[in-house]
């Protein structure tokens, strides 16, 4: 199973664009922006905070995850993590919840991702802010990447998504906690 090594930042609108520019200094162009919906399950032997099952659809494809948190006191996370692509989310679901799991989150992300060399940088916008993520092979090669970018002063944030959606979510008419974006009006 890979581990996944990041550190999460809450960005403004203002460290956004200077990070922005920072990372288009060095030689690196911005992906595709990918929508997200993040449906975080329950039930089984999953705990809240240190295992997660996720099924993500984005851009019309979809993704199965379990993440197992590694625990540790550096705000950089460490994560035992699993993904499968999925060629139908919604029997995917069905399958879920046929052996016993049931929606507990929902999250919508837009994601914009830049690499820097090896590293991964993302730069999330949930309904509740702007988020940074660099992802790295180590945390000397996380540090190497905040260095460049103009990030090393900005606070680490140690919550997930799900967590910070548990707490800002609000809560739909079959129990599920919700932050999704306002629609549109066309």
């Amino acid at each position: 199973m890979p581990i996944e090594i990041e550190k999460k930042y809450r960005l403004t609108a203002d460290d956004r664009r200077a990070i922005e520019k920072r990372l288009r200094k060095l030689g690196s162009k911005p992906k595709a922006l990918e929508h997200e919906e993040n449906t975080i399950y329950r039930g089984g032997n999953l705990a809240f905070g240190m295992r997660a099952l996720r099924l993500r659809r984005v851009n019309g494809e979809a993704i199965l995850t379990l993440k197992e948190r590694i625990p540790t006191e550096s705000p950089i996370k460490h994560q035992k993590e699993s993904e499968t692509r999925v060629a139908d989310p919604d029997t995917a679901d069905a399958i879920l919840r046929g052996v016993g799991f049931a929606p507990a989150l929902i999250y919508e992300k837009r994601r914009t991702r830049w690499d820097v060399g090896k590293a991964k940088v993302v730069i999330d916008e949930l309904p509740y802010g702007l988020f940074m993520e660099i992802e790295g092979t180590s945390e000397k090669e996380i540090a190497r990447v905040e260095k460049l970018i103009g990030a090393a002063h900005l606070p680490a944030v140690l919550e997930t998504y799900p967590s910070i959606t548990a707490n800002l979510g609000k809560k739909n008419r079959k129990g599920i906690i919700e932050a999704r974006f306002k629609k549109r009006r066309g």
